[in-house]
This record gives C-alpha cells, structure tokens and sequence, in this order.
C-alpha cells in the first residue's frame, strides 16, 4: 500500500506515516459516495442541521488538540490555530443561521391559478479539494454547506494538511453524517488527479493559479459546477492623510499573519509620498517586534514555511528584487529559527517597483514591498497592474474617497481601514486569475445547489 509521509515543517522531523490512497480506492471511494447522495438528500434539513451542531460541539471539546495537530503539520503558530479554530465556530453558526431560509423554496409568481416558484435542489456528489494554509476555514467553507444542502462529498485535504483532514472527517461522522456522506482521500497530487477522473457534480478547489487551471481543463468538458478560490496578489494604499502608526501596523500584521501564508494576506503596499518614509520606519519598526520561534510557543508570531519549495520562491524574490534596486530594510534570507526546518526571515523592501518578481507574483512567505506614489491616479493604476483579484484596500480617514477608490479596483473583496480579514456573511470570491465562483454568504450556500424552476397551473 502506498504511504504518504507527514513532517513537521519546523524541524523536518517524521511525524508519521499514512496508508495512501490509488485510483482504484479513489474509485471505490467515489461510487460509495455517489451511492449514499440519495439518502442523505432525502433526510430532512432539520436533521442534517443537527449533525452540523453536533460537529460543532466536537470541535470546541477538542479544540486544543486540534490546534496542536494543525501546528504540528503545517508550522503554523499555536495561537493562530487556536484563532482559526475560535473563529471556525461563527461560520459554523452562519451556517446554520441562515440554511433553513437561504434553502427555502420561493413563490416569486402568483395569480390568476397560476404560481411560479425556486426550489434548491442538491448538485449531487461534491468534490473538495482543499487547502493547507487554513484547512478548517477552506475546507469547511465547502464541506458545511454541502452537507447542508444534501450533497455528499469527497473530500481530499492537501497532503501538507492531511492529518487536520482526517480530523475534520472525523468529527464529521462523530456527529451523525453517515460515513458513506463523506469520505476522505489521502494522497498528493496523483490522488487529486484520481478524484478529478470520477464521476462527480462539483468541483471546489483552494490552491495556485496554476493547479487551478489543470482542474479547469481537466472537468472543463463535463460541465460540472466549478469554484476555484486561486492566488492573490493583494494590494493596500495608505493615503496622505491616513493614521501613519495604525496603518503600519495594521498592514504589517495583514502581510505577515500566519507567516504571510495567506491568498489574502497583503502583498503590495502602496504610500503616499508626503507619508511614505514615516510610514516605512512604522511598518519596519513593527515587523522587527514579530518573534520567530518554535510553533508550539505561545510567543511565537512567524512560523515555520509549511511547503519546502516555497523558499526557493522567496529567495527568488528577494535576488531579483536586490538585483533591480529595492532597498532591503529587514530580513532577506533563510533560517530565523534553529538550524533544520523551513524558515524564512520577515523580510521587508522599499524602493520597489513592478519591473520587481516581489510585486507581480504571488509569493506565501513574509516577504513585503511598500513603493512610493504619487497620488490616489497613481496609487489605483498600480492595484490593477495585476492577473489577480482577490483583496485590495485604502487606509484614510475619509470614507467617501475610499469607496471612490475602491470601486475603481478589480477585486472580490475590499477593505477601508483594515486587510486580510474574511466574513461568513459575506461572499469570497475574485477577479482574473484568482478564480471564479465564490463561497460564504448565502450565495455561497446557495452555490451547493441548483435552481429548480416549478410552474403550477390550478386546474
């Protein structure tokens, strides 16, 4: 049997092995699911709202465990664990706030004998392929509300977050899905390829622009509902008049949280030149404060680099942009933190420009570029100068000239006076080569079901 190996990014210790699937388990896996969809979909939403309680209930008993196993495999610090599991429980209660109405079935025509109504009706058996950086938000941003909804799923966390997978599994079937609900895969990319081969309703990815577009080319002739959440190269402006301390600080914590290992973290800062060297020694100031230190410290604010091949990207980074005439103030090189694992130093740049790798391409690593412009022209012609859209934001005091600014930007979602935040009760979604289709809000329990248009004629 295959084995997937699962190590500790922070030290590169072995923390075990796992039976591994193949195409055929997949297959097998896939036809227990499609098999189970009926029954599921045939239980009544208030029981299925239960199970989802129950889940929740499992998560807050084992919280604390669970956040070990998450740092433990993926280097994240122990306390963002923590944050990513607290902050799970709101949109597990969204969720199951707004399920009984969102899925309701609406009367939009009535008269003259004649009524029209929307019923929403299960897309069938879904496919979730998921994401390491926060497992529990991505992955349950997908399994939730499928399950809701009526679908059964199959579901392959990444290989670099496979044991919080088998947790969330877990705690899913502890809570009454039946097993055959949901199932688990275990595997790398060779296993991904596996689920994408079966027959399956909808596909909902999290990861690069790149393996994105494998998916979409991959099922782009069987028409099945697709949602890929991709990459972000996320933008902030900080205008002249901004709170220079507030915003420095503001945008250090939403380009370095979770060692910058975030699709929306920031990853270009633009400042107002009357501003930008004040600014600069703020956001430098705070990002030197960011202990780098064992995980499981409570201390601790940079992590380890979950992936390996990922500080090469950085290190590329960081030499192009030294080699073209950016400013290094902080960091630039590998390690931080003992003498094995995957480290990389906090790491921040002025004098950038977009001939610069470090303010084109997505990066996940707490790398940073804050550039100098002139004016709010200047400031929203560079946000768009980007394949991407997922996040942008303005610091400034005046909010009619942040909406003005931000609806000239193409992004999913923006922010005045804050960054790299998500709400449930809001959809996630992004422009360009950040993906298509969304998830959260009601859209995006809705996005777990089709439409189903009913015309009754009284006799």
């Amino acid at each position: 049997m295959n084995q997937l190996a699962i190590h500790n990014p922070a030290d590169a210790s072995l923390i075990t092995s796992l039976p591994a699937d193949d195409a055929a388990s997949v297959a097998a896996k896939a036809a227990r699911v499609r098999a189970a969809q009926p029954a599921w979909a045939a239980t009544p939403l208030a029981q299925r709202m239960v199970c989802i309680e129950k889940f929740r209930a499992g998560v807050v008993r084992d919280l604390e465990s669970l956040a070990v196993t998450m740092t433990r495999e993926t280097g994240k610090p122990i306390k963002m664990s923590r944050n990513e599991l607290n902050g799970l429980l709101g949109r597990i209660d969204f969720f199951l706030k707004e399920a009984q109405d969102t899925l309701a079935t609406e009367t939009v025509f009535s008269e003259g004998g004649m009524t029209e109504q929307i019923q929403h009706t299960p897309l069938g058996v879904v496919a979730n392929i998921s994401a390491w950086n926060y497992p529990w938000f991505v992955g349950c941003n997908v399994i939730l509300p499928a399950l809701l909804t009526g679908n059964t799923v199959l579901y392959k966390p990444s290989e670099y977050a496979t044991m919080t997978g088998l947790e969330i599994t877990r705690l899913v079937h502890e809570a009454g899905v039946p097993q055959d609900a949901m199932i688990c895969l275990v595997g790398g990319g060779a296993v991904g390829a596996a689920l994408l081969e079966q027959k399956v309703d909808g596909v909902f990815f999290t990861g690069s622009y790149a393996t994105g577009k494998r998916i979409a080319q991959a099922v782009g002739d069987r028409f099945v509902k697709l949602q890929l959440e991709l990459g972000g190269k996320d933008p902030t402006y900080v205008c002249e008049d901004a709170n220079v301390n507030n915003a420095a600080e503001s945008l250090a914590d939403g380009a370095m949280y979770n060692t910058g290992q975030s699709c929306c973290s920031v990853e270009r800062v633009y400042v107002h030149e009357k501003i930008y060297d004040k600014f600069v020694e703020a956001f430098v100031n705070t990002v030197k404060t960011f202990k780098a230190g064992d995980p499981m410290s409570e201390d601790t604010y940079i992590g380890a680099i979950t992936r390996a091949p990922q500080l090469d990207v950085l290190d590329a980074q960081v030499n192009d942009a030294k080699a073209k005439g950016a400013k290094l103030l902080t960091g630039g090189a590998r390690g931080g933190h003992g003498d094995s694992g995957n480290w990389y130093q906090p790491t921040v740049f002025s004098n950038v420009n977009h001939s610069m790798e470090l303010m084109r391409e997505e990066r996940f690593g707490p790398v940073i570029g804050i550039q100098k412009v002139s004016g709010d022209a200047e400031a929203v012609k560079l946000m768009n100068d980007t394949r991407y859209g997922l996040t942008a934001g303005v610091f400034t005091p005046d909010e009619a000239r942040a909406k003005g600014l931000l609806e000239q930007v193409n992004a999913g979602s923006v922010y005045w006076n804050c960054c790299d935040r998500v709400s449930p009760r809001l959809p996630w979604s992004g422009h360009g080569d950040s993906g298509v289709g969304l998830t959260l809000s009601t859209y995006g329990i809705q996005t777990f079901t089709r439409p189903k248009a009913w015309h009754l004629r009284q006799p």
